[in-house]
């Protein structure tokens, strides 16, 4: 009887934090209206293009980020510029095939597709080449597709970077 307790406790309390915590999915209030086309890959609705990506703990640009479609269909992003350190830097603490590759150039973003509800695009990985460690990944263009809402995600644990368009 203890254990049923502490299980239903468990569930309430998560039931109760999860949205408070933006965890939650947003529920639409009202259904969307029909477009002529879904977001094309290129459209200011999609995550595809060039990026420049600000640090959320220092408000400062930091790289050029190009996000593309690969052969299969799925989104990759590589690091096109560096902005705050030297062009030549290498990611020795990655711990995949990327360790001791050049930080410029790096595919940092793998593996994203977009949900099947929702306007926004995950199931892949994001790698920080500050640490080498890899998250999953949600990316949501906001504000027409002017910016992106770049989630990453170990476990319970999540930050998110706002990334704005270079035209």
């Amino acid at each position: 009887m203890k254990r049923f307790f502490a299980v239903f406790t468990l569930c309430s309390l998560w039931l109760l934090v999860n949205p408070l915590l933006g965890w939650a999915e947003p529920v639409p209030t009202a259904p969307a209206a029909p477009s002529a086309s879904p977001a094309s890959p290129a459209s200011p609705a999609s995550p595809v293009g060039l990026w420049r990506n600000i640090d959320d703990e220092t408000g400062q640009a930091k790289a050029e980020v190009r996000i593309q479609l690969d052969a299969a269909g799925q989104l990759i992003g590589r690091i096109e510029k560096i902005l705050v350190a030297e062009d030549d830097v290498t990611c020795e603490a990655c711990k995949d095939d990327r360790r001791g590759q050049r930080i410029s150039g790096m595919e940092i973003i793998r593996g994203v597709r977009r949900a099947e509800q929702g306007q926004w695009w995950d199931g892949g990985q994001i790698l920080d080449p500050n640490n080498g460690k890899v998250y999953k990944v949600r990316l949501t263009p906001v504000e027409g597709g002017r910016k992106l809402e770049v989630r990453g995600s170990l476990g319970p644990f999540w930050r998110t970077q706002t990334w704005l368009r270079i035209p």
